[in-house]
């Protein structure tokens, strides 16, 4: 049984253990950017240079801005907007933990059309359909039909967000960790038995050695501010969810060891993506810069070429759908625990109205393909020009509300509650023993490297319009 912990006017629960609490927080980091936006950011910055680069951020950057959050919950037992309120004085930090819950709101109004697609393609592969993916022209077309049907997107959408809905009502213990106990092993089992499968076809060493050589004639601005985005962004930064995670924390634990857990773990099913990717690629002599069509489009047409290969789509689209609901039920919980701590609101009463909500939402990114003339600037729209909302909608939430929310929480934290506030919950509980680099380091990278490097990606995407 979890303990429980009195929050304002709620119980609030706990995290029944270590491995409760790394699966789940490992689960909230590991997504589609890890599976679907990962191999292709590794194409387009020279293969394993860009795979240098990312773990150097990830281990300079993104599990320094983990820990800050992580220790930021478990210190106020509260949800963001609690923690601020509780931890930072200031009238205006609660207003950053607010911007978290919104962005944890809107990140997944669009990421939940996405995760629809993954049931989509499921579908599709365990009903035979995706032998028809022939070719690049005929599988594109496929997709395209898929996405801009009008009917299809947002009952698909509304179906995962069911989904996540049914996990979060059930509570911390009892819902998010109990299902994530279930589908991260799955998903690892999954991800090391098609990596094992796609590394053993012809051409497979030759997709191992593209993914783990540098080609230094890629390094550019560009493929490091890459590589930093997805380590900060890929880690589920910035919008509060790890500072809600750490609030079922228990004191006992060790947040550090935790940290570490699942920075790799988020690392590690990044890479086995890459291995099951590439090696796939390579196997049917196709272009690894194929883009963000490379999962939908181009992976259809390999599998169809491949001995099993009805089960290895199978299989894979499973994976991106585990992937998908274990981010999707983080993101609501941020959002949940802000109106059971803050307002007083029932678990299931805040669950429900919440995802009816990102519901709605979803609906003009669902149909942003063309689906919906009210929608898509042609001919009837009520809009003057066209506006694909679900690019909109990443672009607003998942890198400028993004980079702005992780930037306050560095300054918050290292500059306002202060360093030395910051170790000391960071190191109470389980055994205090620092790993490298220790704490002075700890406390500069948070101080500040971090906040600075965060500055530079949100600076880089204002002026070159590039996002990730």
């Amino acid at each position: 049984m979890a303990s429980i912990q009195q929050s304002g006017n709620q119980s609030r629960g706990q995290w029944s253990g270590r491995m409760g609490f790394i699966l789940a927080a490992a689960g909230s980091a590991i997504g589609l950017g890890n599976i679907w936006r990962f191999p292709y950011s590794v194409a387009e910055g020279g293969g394993g240079l860009f795979v240098l680069i990312y773990l150097f951020f990830v281990l300079a950057i993104g599990l320094p801005v983990l820990l800050a959050e992580l220790s930021l919950g478990r210190e106020s037992r509260r949800n963001p907007v609690g923690a601020f309120k509780a931890l930072i004085p200031g009238k205006m930090w609660p207003y950053v933990g607010g911007l978290g819950v919104l962005t944890g709101a809107g990140i997944l109004a669009f990421y939940s059309v996405i995760a629809g697609w993954t049931l989509g393609y499921l579908g599709k592969a365990v009903s035979g359909t995706l032998v028809q993916a022939q070719d690049g022209e005929t599988s594109g077309e496929i997709f395209n039909s898929f996405v801009a049907d009008p009917f299809w997107p947002i009952l698909l959408s509304g179906l995962f967000l069911l989904l996540t809905l049914f996990v979060v009502r059930g509570g911390v213990s009892k819902g998010i960790e109990r299902a994530t106990t279930l589908l991260m092993p799955a998903l690892f089992v999954l991800l090391i038995a098609m990596a094992i499968r796609a590394v053993s076809l012809q051409g497979g060493m030759d997709g191992l050695i593209y993914l783990f050589t540098p080609d230094w004639s890629k390094l550019s601005l560009n493929v490091v501010m890459g590589a930093l985005g997805q380590a900060l962004f890929s880690l589920s930064l910035g919008m509060g969810a790890m500072i809600t995670y750490g609030s079922y924390v228990s004191k006992r634990e060790n947040l550090w060891k935790s940290g570490i857990f699942i920075a790799t773990a988020d690392t590690g099913i990044a890479l086995l993506a890459g291995l099951i990717i590439f090696p796939t690629l390579f196997f049917a002599n196709a272009d690894p810069l194929a883009g963000p069509g490379l999962v939908f489009v181009v992976l259809p047409t390999i599998f169809n070429q491949m001995p099993l290969g009805t089960v290895f789509a199978g299989a894979f689209f499973s994976l991106l759908a585990i992937a998908a609901l274990t981010s999707t039920v983080s993101l609501l919980e941020v959002v949940v625990a802000y109106f059971v701590d803050e307002k007083g609101w029932k678990r299931n009463q805040a669950a429900v109205a919440v995802s009816g909500f990102c519901f709605f939402l979803a609906v003009p990114s669902a149909l942003a393909f063309g689906a919906a003339p009210a929608f898509s600037g042609g001919e009837g729209s009520i809009l003057p020009f066209n506006l694909d909302f679900l690019t909109l909608n990443n672009n607003i939430w998942g890198n400028y509300s993004l980079s702005i929310g992780a930037f306050l929480i560095c300054i918050g934290v290292a500059w306002v509650w202060g360093v030395p506030r910051f170790l000391a919950a960071l190191e109470d509980g389980g055994d205090r023993t620092f790993p490298m680099p220790g704490r002075e380091v700890t406390g500069f990278l948070v101080k500040i490297v971090c906040p600075l490097a965060v500055l530079i990606v949100l600076i880089f995407i204002v002026v070159t319009g590039q996002y990730f």
